[in-house]
């Protein structure tokens, strides 16, 4: 019997993160769980690809728009679940046991979020998110797992250059649920441009997608932060 899980990594110009987050998957492939790991990146112009290849994953290269590379990523899966998680994540160990009962289920789910930072800040704003989280909206730095039969079902991920796993879980709405483990995500852009700015201008970027506005113009404003 083939180990049940697919890998979806979306990356680019990710070589200092994506080591620490592919041995945190080591865990899974020992327990029989991973079937194959796919890199799915927008175009590296660090050692990404070469860090890629030496972990024995397979690499697809599409347009650096992160729905795009996700869809593109997940269409070659052949497991019959998807776990996507972002390269600057870390999935803290114990996380298999939780994962293994998930695959008895047939709903999407969403891990617990930390950051990889100590403080009042870094447990606030994780706090909200899983708050949010358990309202029916994770983000992609929570990790997603779902199966391929529900991915299917819903359509995928959009190609879009932003909110891509917001669009997703909107789809998935009534089919999602926890999973009793931890995904420690990256506290870098927080700590660069400050915890409130960073979570205040995430907020409002949501609202304004919410409200349906271009998203192309959303993630031109994004990337100049």
């Amino acid at each position: 019997m083939r180990a049940p899980i697919s890998v979806i990594v979306p990356t680019l110009n990710a070589q200092t993160a994506l080591g620490a987050c592919l041995q945190s998957l080591m865990e899974g492939l020992e327990a029989g769980l991973i079937r194959e790991l796919i890199i799915c990146d927008g175009g590296s112009t660090d050692a990404t690809t070469e860090i890629a290849k030496d972990w024995g994953a397979e690499i697809v290269i599409a347009a650096p728009s992160r729905g795009g590379q996700l869809r593109a990523g997940c269409a070659i899966a052949k497991g019959d679940w998807l776990l996507v998680i972002h390269a600057d994540t870390v999935l803290r160990a114990g996380w298999v046991g939780p994962v293994a009962r998930h695959l008895q289920t047939t709903k999407a789910g969403w891990f617990t979020l930390a950051f990889d930072a100590r403080g009042f800040a870094p447990k606030l704003v994780a706090g909200w998110a899983n708050l949010r989280s358990r309202l029916g909206l994770p983000y992609g730095d929570q990790g997603m797992l779902v199966s391929r039969v529900l991915y299917d079902q819903i359509g995928g991920y959009n190609d879009i250059a932003l909110m891509e796993d917001v669009a997703l879980v909107r789809a998935l709405k009534g089919q999602l649920t926890h999973i009793d483990a931890v995904a420690i995500t990256s506290a870098e852009k927080y700590q660069t441009q400050g915890w409130l700015r960073r979570g205040t201008s995430n907020l409002w970027t949501l609202c304004q997608y919410l409200a349906g506005r271009d998203v192309q113009k959303l993630a031109q404003n994004y990337r100049r932060r």
